[in-house]
């Protein structure tokens, strides 16, 4: 018969004494996945390149790889049985796109033993699903995008970029923060302009693209990102953070403006984040809040989000137990939070709002973190936190404006 039958077809079927076949499921072994896996990386990479995987120094790891898995596929007569059906490009017979047969790999600088431990693979092991551990195919195309660099053909308009970046860090200009998922790093820390460390060389992020979507739905955008070996490539933004958090020794370099900031704190490096200084303004209707509402401002230091942060605003005393709404953000690199968030509070100490309001549960609070300040002032404070120079000033409430301390 040529369509298929639901469980109520079978039962009436069987009412009526016709012999219904038995559904066929296929199944496989744990090993047949992993060599049919295997196998789609190949026909993956011949849909993308348009030819099959070759042997040699001039191909990345990645292809070495997926050439020395198609000859073991080849050779074993289980994988040819289980594969033959799927091969649609014709990779089993050696005449896949671009195939001349069996590849050489005697002029591959790495024998195949060799090759397959770097990226993982038992060797001695009877094939290519000898693995030791299996990457995600987000893994694996993040480190290709990795691995796929061409020579930067304008290298000399940012080779005095990477000598100034080097002075900078030499002298204490500039500083370097692991990138980790628990500092609260993510895709917004990578800008254009900044630089990066990344499986020990450093690397310029030259150009962002537009945002496209990625295929879970996420923004992402293509990068130019050029290196100091005078190579580039054009990975993904994904791409790149996935394997900015794979590299243990991974990175961020500070802006120049950003390490003196705290140069008299002995820091551990896990003490240093990347932050938003955010300027809330109250909605509350208390009369002295209402009349002086333009000026009357929270600000805070956050390494999260600060919609997050206040969406119980009406329900906690230190917001004055009403709604806010954020009128100014400022996003720092290379902080430390609570130490630049203390440092802001003495600086305009002397327009501290004073007042005590109870909580919902009748108990006093005392909010610290409301100020009678100008916004274009907390501006003025935030360029003289990116200078380094903040220390060196204090609000002046009658002049309303910061002031050199005596």
């Amino acid at each position: 018969m040529g369509k298929d039958f639901t469980d109520e077809d079978d039962a009436l079927l069987a009412d009526l004494g016709v012999e219904v076949e038995a559904k066929k499921v296929a199944t496989h072994t744990p090993r047949e996945e992993r060599i049919i896996a295997g196998f789609e990386d190949i026909q993956r990479f011949v849909e993308e390149n348009g030819r099959a995987p070759r042997h040699g120094e001039d191909g990345d790891i990645f292809e070495r790889l997926y050439a020395v898995r198609l000859d073991r596929l080849r050779a074993l007569d289980e994988a040819r049985a289980l594969l033959e059906p799927l091969d649609h490009q014709g990779l089993l017979s050696g005449d896949g796109k671009g195939a001349a047969g069996m590849p050489d790999s005697s002029d591959d600088d790495l024998d195949d033993d060799a090759l397959l431990s770097q990226l993982g693979v038992e060797p001695g092991g009877s094939d290519i699903t000898d693995l030791r551990h299996v990457r995600s195919r987000a893994e694996i195309r993040a480190a290709e995008e990795i691995a796929n660099r061409q020579k930067c053909d304008d290298f000399d308009t940012f080779k005095p970029l990477f000598r100034a970046v080097q002075a900078d860090l030499d002298a204490g200009h500039r500083d370097t923060v692991r990138f980790r998922k628990d500092a609260g790093f993510a895709k917004t820390d990578i800008r254009k302009g900044s630089f990066i460390i990344l499986a020990g060389q450093t690397a310029y992020i030259a150009d962002i693209g537009d945002v496209i979507k990625a295929p879970n739905g996420e923004d992402d955008a293509r990068l130019r990102v050029i290196y100091s070996n005078g190579t580039e490539s054009d990975l993904l933004l994904r791409s790149l953070i996935r394997a900015m958090y794979k590299d243990e020794t991974s990175r961020l370099i500070s802006d120049p403006v950003a390490g003196p900031l705290f140069a008299d704190i002995d820091e551990d490096d896990s003490d240093l984040a990347s932050g938003t200084i955010y300027v809330l303004r109250s909605k509350s209707d208390l009369p002295f809040v209402a009349e002086n509402r333009e000026i009357l401002h929270k600000i805070g230091v956050t390494g999260g989000s600060v919609e997050k942060r206040i969406v119980i605003a009406s329900k906690d005393a230190t917001y004055l137990l009403a709604e806010v709404e954020v009128v100014a953000t400022y996003e720092l690199y290379n902080i430390n939070r609570t130490k630049l968030e203390n440092l802001i509070h003495r600086v305009f100490a002397p327009a501290r709002l004073d007042i005590e309001i109870k909580d919902r549960f009748g108990n006093p609070v005392t909010p610290r973190e409301w100020f009678l300040v100008p916004l274009h002032v907390i501006d003025d404070a935030v360029d003289k936190i990116r200078d380094g120079a903040i220390g060196d000033w204090l609000y002046d409430p009658g002049q309303a404006r910061l002031t050199m301390r005596g």
